[in-house]
């Protein structure tokens, strides 16, 4: 727990942008707040706007109806006769509940079914998009799925698409993309020699880590997906990429700049974990890091001369 009355003001900032880094896009509080009405009271000018009190005060009870005149009582009903039991058309009966939602196992083996049936990669796409059995895709504003060459040697995996790649629909398009783009550069790569996704294509709120059980659902899509680009390597940028493809349990930092072997059909695909690029944002120390995995990376390349 952060003490933030012992703070100062370089301290408050410097929390400020940690909280923004991580994807922090509002504040919770214990209570209910309607910020919709909120958005209204800003909206008008300060002499229209309401008290906050008028606001988020309760609705004040109605007022009784004024007297009126009572109105002339009704002739009786005439009563029809009651039809025959035997020629009654029958109401079907209304559901007790709604039904059930999809399990986790059906959900999971659905995704199998949908992936295995994709024969090349737009056909994956569509299917990937009419798939319903992930949470994360109600949530997000669209599918993101991938950029760069279908037919790349070199094939770049990371966690989930964040704010500015679930508005724009491409991944790495952020401040994390960026650096992305920067990394690649150093070592003579850019998006049209490299083929990049997501094991998770929704963007989970609020910039979380996907859950395992998402991960589970989402993992049988990119398998495919890696089926059909078949590159040579994957770079697998952060721990829920590396430890989803390669079923590890231990952290990016034990993985990262070991080279694993991908099991892909009748072939191994050579794997590297790396850090991911939103990590070295936070913690810019750990770019020497990423640099040695860089070279290990474009020492591969240039032996099997691939680019």
């Amino acid at each position: 727990m952060i003490d933030l009355t012992a703070l100062d003001r370089d301290g408050a900032a410097a929390l400020l942008r940690f909280y923004r880094d991580i994807g922090v896009e509002t504040l919770v509080a214990e209570t209910p707040f309607d910020r919709f009405a909120q958005s209204e009271a800003e909206r008008l000018s300060p002499r229209e706007a309401p008290a906050l009190d008028e606001v988020f005060a309760p609705p004040a009870p109605p007022a009784p109806p004024p007297a009126a005149r009572q109105p002339a009582p009704r002739p009786p009903m005439e009563r029809k006769p009651a039809l025959n039991k035997a020629s009654a058309p029958v109401a079907p009966a209304p559901s007790a509940r709604p039904a059930a939602a999809m399990s986790h196992d059906a959900a999971t083996a659905s995704a199998r079914e949908q992936a295995a049936g994709a024969r090349t990669l737009d056909e994956l796409r569509e299917r990937l998009a009419a798939f319903d059995g992930c949470a994360l895709k109600v949530s997000a504003t669209q599918l993101v799925f991938a950029d760069g060459a279908p037919d790349a040697r070199i094939m770049i995996i990371g966690e989930g698409p964040g704010a500015d790649e679930d508005r724009i629909g491409r991944p790495f398009v952020g401040r994390a993309g960026q650096l992305l783009d920067k990394m690649l550069a150093a070592i003579d790569l850019d998006r049209t020699k490299v083929y990049i996704a997501n094991v998770a294509p929704w963007r989970p709120p609020g910039n979380r880590t996907p859950t395992p059980q998402e991960l589970a659902l989402c993992l049988p899509f990119v398998q495919r997906q890696i089926e059909l680009v078949s590159p040579d390597f994957l770079v697998l940028l952060g721990a829920s990429a590396a430890q989803t493809l390669l079923g590890e349990r231990e952290g990016i930092m034990r993985l990262r700049g070991h080279w694993r072997d991908y099991l892909c059909e009748n072939r191994t695909i050579r794997a590297l974990p790396m850090l991911h690029p939103a990590y070295l944002l936070r913690a810019p120390l750990a770019k020497a890091q990423a640099w040695r995995d860089l070279r290990a990376l474009k020492k591969a390349i240039d032996h099997a001369g691939v680019v």
